[in-house]
């Protein structure tokens, strides 16, 4: 059968969301991408995808109706949770503490910061469980909690002469599989902050995934669609 516009748009797509969570890497992207736009039949594009699942589920099958479950997060939720923690907590007095990279989450995680400061970076991290509470207490202190814009977080804490931090769902694009993480707690004459960010390397490869696309795309409408020799295609420009 032949391919739609759409089922093209949806398998770049997939191709797009594989070389962010570095499946492929840049020469494979640029050419399966550009084979998709060139792409006439079901028959051609299927084989571009059989080996990418989507992030989190299987990919959906080309001539289906339902669209491909996507996220934008190179994270695979489904195995980043379980296993043993490898921190509980984090204190802070006169000093900092940090908690990133590839760490394991406990289920009651407690980060305690006074005339300090404490910093939780959650792109990278495991969790313990599907539900984490993360509880943040600051006196004259801060704690700043960075988090994947698909990861499941509400923020439900107390300011008093401070500020406790926004960036729940609302601001992000939440995966239906991703643990889903509480923070609590108070700032008393301190802060903490919740903020949505993707990793450097996630950015510039989403960047160069998004060069390559476009390159594909362009070399597409100066070649033409190809109409299979039947006469009626346009000239190449």
């Amino acid at each position: 059968m032949r391919a739609s516009d759409a089922e093209r748009e949806r398998i770049a797509e997939l191709l797009r969301e594989a070389v962010a969570e570095g499946r492929l890497d840049m020469d494979e992207f640029d050419q399966r991408l550009e084979t998709a736009y060139k792409a006439r039949t079901h028959g051609e594009l299927e084989p571009l995808v059989q080996d990418l699942p989507a992030p989190g589920s299987a990919v959906a099958p080309v001539g289906s109706s339902a669209p491909a479950s996507l996220g934008g997060s190179a994270a695979n939720w489904p195995a980043r949770i379980g296993g043993p923690a490898t921190s509980t907590g984090g204190f802070a007095l006169w000093g900092g503490f940090n908690r990133k990279g590839r760490w394991t989450v406990a289920r009651k995680f407690t980060a305690f910061a006074m005339w300090g400061g404490g910093e939780i970076d959650l792109r990278d991290a495991h969790f313990e469980d599907r539900e984490t509470v993360i509880r943040c207490f600051t006196i004259m202190g801060g704690i700043h909690v960075t988090a994947p814009p698909e990861l499941n977080v509400e923020v439900r804490g107390i300011g008093i002469m401070g500020g406790f931090g926004e960036g729940s769902n609302e601001d992000g694009e939440i995966a239906p599989d991703s643990p889903r993480v509480r923070i609590t707690g108070f700032a008393l004459m301190g802060g903490v902050g919740v903020e949505r960010k993707r990793t450097k390397a996630e950015r510039r490869r989403l960047k160069e995934a998004k060069e390559a696309e476009l390159e594909a795309r362009r070399r597409h409408e100066l070649e033409g669609p190809d109409d299979g020799g039947s006469g009626e295609g346009r000239k190449k420009l």
